[in-house]
């Protein structure tokens, strides 16, 4: 699945809310974006298309009813999933070597790593 910039910048406003958001929701909370808010209606119709929202429940604004919508992958889900949705894919092993030479990967990360792998290797 591969995403527009402007559908990535209402992924990452609905990665960092803990509750499903609404159209009106998104608006405000979006500070810095590069689409018009005439335009959210045609963003959201294509996250759910390619899966990566889905229909959350609904709340009431004034006299209406509106959608609200969650993201059915996380962040790092969505990335994994690009890096190897590429043709040119990166062999895994060299990619977590790159990932682990980051300098601002910390003890306790490389402790949760370490952690996940033992629990795949089971």
């Amino acid at each position: 699945m591969e995403l527009t910039r402007s559908e990535l910048e209402i992924m990452d406003v609905m990665w960092a809310s803990d509750t499903p958001l609404s159209r009106s929701d998104l608006l405000e909370r979006s500070e810095e974006k590069s689409w018009k808010d005439s335009s959210v209606h045609i963003l959201l119709n294509g996250l759910l298309q390619k899966g990566a929202i889905c229909e959350a429940g609904f709340v009431k604004r004034s006299k209406t009813y509106g959608r609200t919508f969650a993201p059915t992958l996380t962040r790092e889900e969505y990335f994994a999933t690009t890096i190897f949705s590429h043709r040119h894919k990166p062999e895994i092993v060299g990619l977590f070597a790159a990932l682990l030479k980051r300098k601002d990967i910390s003890a306790d990360q490389l402790s949760q790593i370490e952690a996940l792998v033992a629990e795949r290797k089971k």
